[in-house]
């Protein structure tokens, strides 16, 4: 059985390394409803999403009408 001196000193172990670690990565934290970024966000690389179409389906839609006109001339 550990000692609960032994037992009380890996407890704060634990404790510090996550404290540290929480620390180092910079991650976000929630504080009074806020979602506030890392102490490093001004250090971060910057990404770029080229604008894409602003219809996703365009290609889908253009079936579906091809679809319903070939449909259409069918029943004719």
């Amino acid at each position: 059985m550990v000692s609960q001196n032994k037992s009380n000193w890996l407890v704060c172990a634990a404790l510090a390394a996550t404290f540290c670690c929480g620390l180092l990565t910079g991650c976000q934290v929630s504080v009074g409803g806020q979602t506030l970024p890392s102490a490093y966000y001004l250090n971060d690389d910057v990404q770029y999403f080229r604008k894409g179409p602003e219809f996703k389906l365009a290609r889908e839609a253009a079936a579906l009408k091809e679809a319903r006109a070939q449909e259409e001339a069918n029943r004719r």
